[in-house]
């Protein structure tokens, strides 16, 4: 009875509590916005990584790739690092990702003793003994951006905002949340941030990274408001379609969204949570760009599709293994096992399916930019042979690979598995993840061939 009461105590004064926990940070859109800085050349292979979540697992994981493509070479004495044009990533891989996005392959040594072995954790909340936890349990979750995101914006990206992401011509960076109420992922690109009519550029990176690592419950929404009266660029227009195709339910939902974007009785604010409540690996928000964009090239740009010949697209996936002995006896596991085997069922699943329609995606997405390319007028087939005479409008291949724990020893794919999901481990841990995004890479067969392709020209 005490517990009731002081449940139902909890309930009341959250009800109470009127001011929100995240207030909004991101402002109007503006006439004239910084925007991404050009490609001074023009490159025809291009490095693509997607980096799942998993805490601090997943963004030394990640690192560990990243330190591996390093070391593989590539044409013109360059590394296969060098070529990385685009990222996404989810939760724990958005450490990395925004970290490499703003420092680049000289910066990126310093990771590991900035971020890596720092405690993310020290200012967190997770009794739920305490009442003021529980009641901020109940007015949107344990910890807030007093709590997570100002370790990010003071510890690890020190004030940063996306214009400083946007004057390095590479990589792309598009850091993952989930969208709660439309239950569809919000990238924090250029064209998501026009959607609700707001400047992406002003907006603090570590805001974005907050929104991709909020667990529900422990961490509150990322809120964002919407500026219908600033808006300075239409919707993209919705093409109808004679025929509903695979793809008929998801264009419904996105379109629905935009929508309501833009509606001002709608409400005026996103409420954004973990990216990998839609998507572990961060590949839906491409699946939705190429839905809503619909050209044959989206989301790269027109320029970038005519110039490739060489993509290689590398699904870089943290997450654990099966884990548990549930199967030894009749009894158990608890309650709370279950609730968190149940997540991570639906989290895993959903990262089977999302990587499954992926690799077919890539595919007809090569098959289309072929086809766009050989359809080109020959003014622009000449200029672009003018610039590379080796150009050929059917020359573009793209490849897909995916690393995990699972490429490994079955020794160490174990040890692995048995990291949890923190914001916290020991050095020896880091050390050990690190080491095995190196060794995964070393190990990957569509790397390898890749790197020697690259290395004879082809």
């Amino acid at each position: 009875m005490r517990a009731l009461l002081l449940l139902c105590s909890c309930l009341l004064l959250a009800a109470c509590a009127g001011a929100p926990l995240n207030p909004p940070r991101n402002k109007p859109a503006v006439a004239e916005p910084v925007v991404r800085e050009p490609q001074s050349l023009a490159s025809e292979t291009v490095v693509a990584l997607s980096f799942s979540g998993g805490g601090l697992r997943a963004a030394a994981f990640a690192y560990g790739v990243l330190e591996g493509l390093r070391e593989q070479p590539s044409a013109g004495g360059h590394s296969l690092l060098d070529d990385v044009g685009f990222i996404t990533s989810v939760s724990g891989g958005s450490l990395t990702a925004a970290y490499f996005g703003l420092h680049g392959p000289e910066g990126l040594k310093a990771f590991r003793e900035k971020v890596l072995l720092r405690d993310g954790e020290a200012g967190l909340r997770f009794s739920l003994l305490n009442p003021t936890n529980l009641m901020r349990l109940f007015a949107g979750g344990l910890n807030d951006r007093s709590n997570l995101n100002d370790w990010l914006e003071r510890d690890v990206f020190q004030g940063a905002t996306f214009a400083d992401l946007f004057r390095r011509q590479r990589p792309v960076v598009w850091i993952n949340s989930s969208n709660a109420q439309y239950r569809l992922a919000f990238p924090f690109h250029e064209r998501a941030f026009d959607a609700i009519c707001s400047d992406l550029a002003s907006f603090p990176v570590s805001e974005a990274v907050a929104a991709s690592m909020a667990v529900p419950l422990f961490f509150a929404p990322v809120v964002l408001e919407k500026f219908p009266e600033a808006c300075r660029k239409p919707l993209p227009p919705s093409r109808p379609r004679a025929e509903r195709d695979d793809q008929h339910r998801l264009r419904l939902a996105l379109l629905r969204a935009l929508k309501d974007f833009r509606d001002p009785q709608s409400g005026r604010y996103l409420k954004l949570v973990d990216g990998g409540v839609t998507d572990n690996l961060g590949l839906v928000s491409i699946l939705q760009s190429r839905v809503l964009l619909d050209t044959p090239y989206g989301p790269i740009s027109e320029h970038d599709a005519a110039t490739a010949r060489r993509l290689l697209f590398i699904v870089v996936d943290a997450g654990q293994g099966p884990t548990g002995d549930w199967g030894r006896e009749v009894a158990g596991p608890s309650g709370m096992d279950i609730a968190a085997a149940a997540v991570d069922t639906a989290i895993e699943s959903t990262m089977r399916m999302s990587y499954a329609y992926f690799v077919p995606m890539v595919r007809a997405w090569e098959r289309d930019i072929v086809t766009w390319r050989c359809s080109l007028p020959e003014e622009r087939k000449a200029a672009l042979r003018a610039w590379s005479p080796d150009w050929r409008c059917e020359d573009v291949k793209f490849a897909v690979t995916q690393i995990s724990f699972a490429d490994l020893p079955e020794a160490e794919e174990a040890a692995l598995n048995g990291i949890p999901t923190r914001l916290k481990l020991p050095a020896v841990q880091i050390d050990a993840l690190i080491a095995a995004g190196r060794m995964a890479v070393q190990r990957d067969p569509g790397i390898l061939r890749f790197s020697a392709a690259q290395q004879r020209g082809e």
